[in-house]
């Protein structure tokens, strides 16, 4: 996995997203959702996930919607979506 730098990964990465869907889903699915730069794809966030949290992506799905691009970002099954979040406070 290529690390990017920081500053770079945090233009890429805006924040967590998080509603009554996507709260659920850390559970059930191991996945978190972030709101992301409209010009970042699927690589480039799996690997400022990693740069920015220290956590491996196994998927990444992405929408466009009326909030920004969203990503869907599913952990690989040694990381766990409920720790990032309550290092990152949405839990």
């Amino acid at each position: 996995m290529i690390d990017l730098r920081p500053d770079v990964a945090s233009k890429i990465i805006l924040r967590p997203y998080v509603t009554e869907k996507t709260f659920d889903s850390i559970e059930r699915d191991n996945m978190l959702c972030f709101l992301v730069s409209d010009k970042a794809n699927k690589n480039a966030i799996k690997h400022a996930i990693h740069t920015l949290y220290a956590v491996n992506a196994l998927s990444v799905k992405t929408a466009r919607t009326i909030q920004g691009k969203k990503a869907y970002v599913r952990l690989v099954p040694e990381d766990s979506a409920s720790d990032l979040a309550s290092k990152l406070g949405v839990l």
